[in-house]
Protein backbone atom coordinates (compact mmCIF):
# COMPACT_ATOMS: atom_id res chain seq x y z
CA UNK A 1 0.00 0.00 0.00
CA UNK A 2 1.36 3.36 -0.85
CA UNK A 3 1.91 6.12 1.27
CA UNK A 4 0.06 8.93 1.90
CA UNK A 5 2.30 11.52 3.41
CA UNK A 6 1.12 14.85 5.55
CA UNK A 7 2.93 17.21 6.65
CA UNK A 8 2.31 19.69 9.53
CA UNK A 9 3.71 23.05 10.16
CA UNK A 10 3.35 25.70 12.80
CA UNK A 11 1.85 29.12 10.96
CA UNK A 12 2.51 32.69 12.70
CA UNK A 13 0.33 33.54 10.05
CA UNK A 14 -2.23 31.36 8.71
CA UNK A 15 -3.83 33.51 5.87
CA UNK A 16 -0.15 34.00 4.44
CA UNK A 17 0.78 30.30 4.85
CA UNK A 18 -2.41 29.94 2.33
CA UNK A 19 -1.25 32.14 0.04
CA UNK A 20 2.43 31.21 -0.09
CA UNK A 21 1.48 27.34 -0.47
CA UNK A 22 -0.63 28.20 -3.41
CA UNK A 23 1.64 29.97 -5.00
CA UNK A 24 3.75 27.30 -5.37
CA UNK A 25 1.59 24.90 -6.97
CA UNK A 26 -0.55 23.31 -3.79
CA UNK A 27 -4.22 23.57 -3.64
CA UNK A 28 -6.45 24.38 -0.50
CA UNK A 29 -8.79 21.36 0.60
CA UNK A 30 -11.76 23.36 2.27
CA UNK A 31 -12.92 19.94 4.05
CA UNK A 32 -9.91 20.03 6.49
CA UNK A 33 -9.17 24.23 6.36
CA UNK A 34 -10.52 25.89 9.22
CA UNK A 35 -9.95 29.31 11.07
CA UNK A 36 -6.90 27.31 13.14
CA UNK A 37 -5.47 25.08 10.32
CA UNK A 38 -5.50 24.82 6.45
CA UNK A 39 -5.23 21.68 4.59
CA UNK A 40 -2.82 22.46 0.92
CA UNK A 41 -2.30 19.38 -1.22
CA UNK A 42 0.49 19.09 -3.33
CA UNK A 43 -0.53 16.32 -5.14
CA UNK A 44 -2.22 12.46 -4.36
CA UNK A 45 0.23 11.63 -1.73
CA UNK A 46 1.30 14.80 -0.22
CA UNK A 47 0.01 17.12 1.79
CA UNK A 48 0.70 20.39 3.97
CA UNK A 49 -1.41 20.98 6.85
CA UNK A 50 -0.64 24.29 8.45
CA UNK A 51 -1.62 24.90 11.70
CA UNK A 52 -1.66 28.03 13.63
CA UNK A 53 1.05 27.71 16.27
CA UNK A 54 -1.89 27.72 19.30
CA UNK A 55 -3.84 25.13 17.06
CA UNK A 56 -0.20 22.95 16.40
CA UNK A 57 0.48 23.31 20.10
CA UNK A 58 -2.22 21.10 21.30
CA UNK A 59 -0.48 18.12 19.08
CA UNK A 60 2.27 17.90 21.57
CA UNK A 61 3.72 18.49 25.27
CA UNK A 62 6.94 19.88 23.85
CA UNK A 63 7.87 23.54 23.21
CA UNK A 64 7.34 24.98 19.43
CA UNK A 65 10.27 25.48 17.89
CA UNK A 66 10.54 28.73 15.68
CA UNK A 67 11.32 27.74 12.48
CA UNK A 68 13.34 31.05 11.28
CA UNK A 69 15.51 30.55 14.26
CA UNK A 70 16.05 26.81 13.98
CA UNK A 71 16.02 23.91 11.63
CA UNK A 72 14.25 20.39 12.78
CA UNK A 73 13.68 18.68 9.53
CA UNK A 74 13.72 19.70 5.85
CA UNK A 75 11.38 18.40 3.33
CA UNK A 76 12.77 17.47 0.39
CA UNK A 77 10.55 17.16 -3.21
CA UNK A 78 11.59 15.92 -6.86
CA UNK A 79 10.63 17.85 -9.63
CA UNK A 80 11.02 16.75 -13.55
CA UNK A 81 13.14 19.33 -13.99
CA UNK A 82 15.72 22.14 -13.28
CA UNK A 83 13.32 24.23 -14.61
CA UNK A 84 10.17 23.29 -12.72
CA UNK A 85 12.81 23.57 -9.42
CA UNK A 86 13.48 27.50 -11.14
CA UNK A 87 9.91 27.99 -11.02
CA UNK A 88 8.63 26.84 -8.16
CA UNK A 89 11.24 28.61 -6.37
CA UNK A 90 10.48 31.77 -7.98
CA UNK A 91 6.77 31.45 -7.12
CA UNK A 92 7.72 30.95 -3.57
CA UNK A 93 10.12 34.02 -3.53
CA UNK A 94 7.52 36.05 -5.38
CA UNK A 95 5.01 35.04 -2.35
CA UNK A 96 6.88 36.31 0.59
CA UNK A 97 9.14 33.03 0.63
CA UNK A 98 13.07 33.50 0.84
CA UNK A 99 15.93 30.92 -0.40
CA UNK A 100 18.44 30.77 3.17
CA UNK A 101 20.94 29.55 0.04
CA UNK A 102 22.63 29.59 -3.74
CA UNK A 103 21.23 26.98 -5.65
CA UNK A 104 23.09 23.97 -5.75
CA UNK A 105 24.48 22.08 -8.90
CA UNK A 106 26.10 18.64 -8.05
CA UNK A 107 25.82 17.75 -11.79
CA UNK A 108 23.64 14.82 -11.35
CA UNK A 109 21.26 16.64 -9.02
CA UNK A 110 20.17 20.47 -9.20
CA UNK A 111 18.25 21.82 -5.60
CA UNK A 112 17.17 25.15 -4.37
CA UNK A 113 15.76 25.43 -0.77
CA UNK A 114 12.79 27.67 -0.22
CA UNK A 115 11.50 28.71 3.36
CA UNK A 116 7.88 29.66 3.52
CA UNK A 117 6.85 33.01 5.52
CA UNK A 118 7.52 31.14 8.82
CA UNK A 119 11.05 29.92 7.94
CA UNK A 120 10.11 25.70 7.31
CA UNK A 121 12.84 24.88 4.94
CA UNK A 122 11.67 23.20 1.72
CA UNK A 123 14.05 21.51 -1.11
CA UNK A 124 13.54 21.44 -4.22
CA UNK A 125 15.49 18.69 -6.57
CA UNK A 126 15.84 17.37 -9.66
CA UNK A 127 18.00 14.54 -10.32
CA UNK A 128 19.48 13.40 -13.92
CA UNK A 129 19.18 9.46 -13.56
CA UNK A 130 21.53 8.74 -15.76
CA UNK A 131 24.35 10.84 -14.04
CA UNK A 132 23.50 10.01 -10.60
CA UNK A 133 23.40 6.22 -11.25
CA UNK A 134 27.14 6.96 -12.62
CA UNK A 135 27.79 9.28 -9.78
CA UNK A 136 26.60 6.18 -7.30
CA UNK A 137 29.09 3.79 -9.26
CA UNK A 138 31.86 6.17 -8.87
CA UNK A 139 31.28 6.67 -5.20
CA UNK A 140 31.04 2.76 -4.20
CA UNK A 141 34.05 2.49 -6.34
CA UNK A 142 36.08 4.68 -4.47
CA UNK A 143 34.60 2.67 -0.93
Amino acid sequence: MPAKISVSFPSADLERSKNFYTAIGATIDPLFTSDAVACLVWDDDLQFMLLAREFFATFTDKPIADPAKSAQVQIALALDSREAVDAVVHAGLHAGGSEPRPAQDHGFMYDRDLEDPDGNNLAFVHMALPAAEHSQEETIAAS
